[in-house]
C-alpha cells in the first residue's frame, strides 16, 4: 500500500491533460467562465461522492471517474441547460473510451495471458511474482496520472467559475500539489471491498495472469492519459483480470460477477447525474437549499460508513496462501495385496 500511494503521488505530477478535458471541456465556457456557478458544481460533487460511497459500500468498482462526470452533467444541466455540456468531449473523451478501454486491456491480457503460460513451465512461474512488483508500481504511476487529476479539473473549474482564474488555465501547482497527497492518502487507506472483488471474485488469479493484467492496465491508462480521454482505471483493470480468466486454460470467470460490474459501468453517469440535479434543484433555493444538500450528503455518508463498519473487510481477510502457488498432491500410497 505505501509503494502504491508513493507512486500514486508520483504520477499526479507527470501530466495535467486530462485535468483540462474536465475544467475546460466537458463543462463549456463562456465569455465570462464556465456557464455554472461553484454553487452548482458543489452539486455535481456530491452526486458523485454519494454514488461512491454507495457503490463501495457493495464492493462493487464503479467509476469513480464517471460518477464525477454524471454529477457534473445533471449538476450543469439543472444550473444552466442542455448547452452548458458540450456533447462532442463527452463522446469522443469519455464515452468512446469508456466502451473501447475495457475490451482493449481484456484483449491485451489475454494475449498477453496465453503467450505467459505457452511459454513457460509451472515451475518457471514465480518469477511472475518478482514482475509483479514492478507492473503493480507502474499500475500505482498510471493511476495517478489519470484519476489525480480528475480532481485537479473539478478543482479548477471551481476557481474558474468563481473567477479567480482566467478561462482556459489549467491548474494551479498548490491544486496539484492537493490532488497529489489526497490519492495518495486515499490509496494508502486502502479500498479491500474492492480488492477483494476484483482479485477474487471475478476469476481466481495466478502470478502469470497478475503480470499480464497490471501490463495491459498500465499500457491501456498510458496511453488514454497521453491523449487527453478521462479514463476510468476500475474499468480497464477489470477488463484486464476478465482477460486473464478468459486466457488461462482451466480458468474460469465467474459471469455472474462480471455483469454486475458492467452494470454498474453502465448506470454511473446516469445515476450520478440524477443525484447531481436533486442536489443542484436544491442548491438553486439558495442558501437554504446548499445547507440541505451539505446536512443530507452529510447524513447519508455517516449511515454508509455505519453499515459498513457492521460487515468490514480489512488486510487480514488476504492472509491467505498465494492462490498462484501450486501445491503438488501427496500421493496415496498403494495398499499392499493382499497376502
Amino acid at each position: 500500500m505505501a509503494i502504491a500511494a508513493v507512486l500514486n503521488l508520483v504520477g499526479a505530477f507527470l501530466s495535467t491533460t486530462v485535468a483540462q478535458t474536465i475544467s475546460g471541456g466537458l463543462i463549456r465556457e463562456g465569455h465570462g467562465g464556465v456557464q455554472i456557478t461553484p454553487v452548482f458544481i458543489l452539486a455535481g460533487l456530491i452526486g458523485a461522492i454519494l454514488w461512491n460511497l454507495v457503490t463501495w459500500l457493495l464492493g462493487l468498482p464503479s467509476s469513480s471517474s464517471h460518477a464525477l462526470f454524471g454529477g457534473l452533467i445533471g449538476a450543469a444541466i439543472v444550473g444552466a441547460g442542455f448547452g452548458a455540456v458540450d456533447g462532442g468531449v463527452l463522446i469522443t473523451k469519455v464515452l468512446i473510451p469508456a466502451v473501447l478501454a475495457p475490451f482493449t486491456a481484456g484483449l491485451v491480457s489475454y494475449i498477453a495471458t496465453k503467450i505467459a503460460f505457452g511459454v513457460t513451465r509451472k515451475r518457471e512461474r514465480d518469477g511472475f511474482k518478482v514482475g509483479q512488483i514492478f507492473t503493480s508500481s507502474l499500475v500505482s504511476l498510471a493511476h495517478g496520472t489519470n484519476d489525480a487529476q480528475k480532481t485537479m479539473g473539478v478543482i479548477t473549474l471551481a476557481l474558474i467559475a468563481g473567477g479567480f482564474q482566467p478561462v482556459g488555465s489549467g491548474p494551479e501547482l498548490w491544486v496539484i500539489c492537493a490532488c497529489a497527497v489526497a490519492i495518495a492518502a486515499g490509496t494508502y487507506s486502502g479500498g479491500w471491498r474492492i480488492i477483494k472483488t476484483l482479485g477474487r471474485d471475478i476469476t481466481d488469479i495466478e502470478p502469470a495472469q497478475g503480470f499480464a493484467a497490471e501490463a495491459a492496465t498500465t499500457a491501456t491508462i498510458l496511453a488514454s492519459t497521453h491523449l487527453g480521454f478521462a479514463l476510468s482505471t476500475t474499468q480497464v483493470a477489470s477488463g484486464s483480470v476478465i482477460g486473464t480468466g478468459i486466457g488461462r486454460k482451466g480458468a474460469s470467470v465467474r459471469w455472474r460477477t462480471a455483469g454486475r460490474i458492467a452494470l454498474g459501468w453502465v448506470v454511473t453517469i446516469p445515476v450520478a447525474g440524477v443525484i447531481g440535479a436533486l442536489a443542484a434543484f436544491l442548491a438553486g433555493l439558495g442558501p437554504i437549499g446548499v445547507a440541505i444538500d451539505v446536512v443530507v450528503g452529510g447524513a447519508i455518508v455517516l449511515v454508509i460508513f455505519l453499515l459498513a463498519r457492521r460487515n468490514r473487510i480489512h488486510a487480514a481477510q488476504f492472509s491467505a496462501p498465494d492462490p498462484g502457488v501450486f501445491v503438488k498432491p501427496k500421493r496415496r500410497k498403494k495398499k499392499a495385496a493382499a497376502a
